[in-house]
């Protein structure tokens, strides 16, 4: 892969992005960063950025022409909160575009993150994998977000089927440092750590992963990813409750005693994003983020691994490197 051409980033100003930026510069490599407003994340690096609506097209092929690798991350993170109109819109059309985008430009390689999310279990199985079916367009069990990354991944495969070299990422829930506008898994870690949190979720688990251990495979992938094929970037499954109490061993905030039943969170959580808008801040779960908590199987990592050399690191390293950069930041 020549470095002499730059790697586009889309949604940089992200949590991936902000850290993929970082790993890409620190091996030697030049970076396009493609975001819409917020530069937090990257302001004082030595990038070039690009403001563009994912929506425009001409503007994101623009943003493409000269680019050696495209790494696509700009997307519309949602367990229920915003429109689905709007999580359709960036995460499939402003897919297309990207997609389009690099057809007409001839780039070397698109790496594209897609979503655990986007995938169904199979009946039966004990765990995700690559073999499963992508989330269909109208199932209505799952949520917008689900059914939005998996249209795009379908683009993104159908692309790779036209010629474009694409592989797809599909990692689990995302921890780490440089998470300057707070992911959901921010929100919550801020929370537990200032103590105003009173309660967790009792039953089901998810998988967490390093945001750097993403990254690290989403290099791989660049290097060795085959084209077409989707790989599970995954770490360590964990329930609330055990999340909590090791970022509680670790910020020295004691976790909430009370973890609310399954059942009774179900029964709240259709009012927790009225609620959350009439307080102007986004919700800490949902009925959607509940479903996955509760019905989502484990997510084995196995092809990365033996194609990719993907290897995930101890959730506490992930823990303890998180709560020093938030400490940095003034949030705990």
């Amino acid at each position: 892969m020549s470095e002499e051409l730059p790697a586009l980033v889309t949604g940089a100003s992200g949590h991936i992005g902000a850290n993929l930026v970082r790993a890409l510069l620190g091996h030697g490599r030049k970076v396009r960063a493609l975001l819409h407003k917020n530069t937090m994340a990257i302001d004082g690096l030595p990038v070039e950025v690009v403001r563009a609506d994912l929506l425009d097209g001409e503007a994101v092929a623009r943003a493409c022409e000269g680019a050696g690798t495209v790494f696509h991350l700009a997307g519309k993170i949602s367990a229920g909160w915003e429109p689905a109109a709007d999580v359709h819109a960036i995460n499939v059309i402003g897919t297309r575009n990207v997609v389009e985008a690099c057809l007409s430009a001839g780039v070397r390689k698109l790496v594209h993150f897609s979503s655990i999310q986007a995938l169904s279990a199979r009946r039966g199985a004990n765990d995700l994998d690559e073999t499963c079916d992508l989330v269909a367009p109208d199932d209505r069990e799952r949520g917008a977000y689900d059914r939005a990354k998996a249209e795009g991944e379908r683009l993104v495969v159908g692309a790779a089927e036209r010629g474009l070299d694409a592989v797809v990422l599909n990692p689990t829930a995302v921890l780490g440092p440089f998470d300057f506008q707070r992911s959901p898994m921010g929100e919550v870690l801020v929370a537990l750590g200032r103590g105003k949190l009173p309660a967790l979720v009792a039953g089901g688990a998810c998988d967490f992963v390093d945001v750097r251990d993403v990254v690290e495979g989403a290099l791989a992938a660049e290097q060795g990813g085959r084209r077409g094929e989707r790989y599970i970037l995954s770490g360590t499954r964990l329930s609330l409750v055990e999340l909590a109490r090791n970022w509680a061993g670790i910020t020295g905030r004691s976790a909430p005693r009370f973890a609310v039943p399954m059942g009774l969170a179900r029964l709240a959580a259709p009012f927790a994003p009225a609620w959350s808008r009439w307080r102007r801040k986004r919700p800490l779960f949902t009925s959607e983020s509940l479903r996955v908590l509760r019905t989502q199987p484990p997510a084995s990592r196995r092809k990365a691994e033996n194609e990719l050399g993907y290897q995930p690191r101890p959730i506490d390293e992930t823990l303890r490197d998180t709560c020093a950069w938030m400490k940095t930041q003034g949030w705990l």
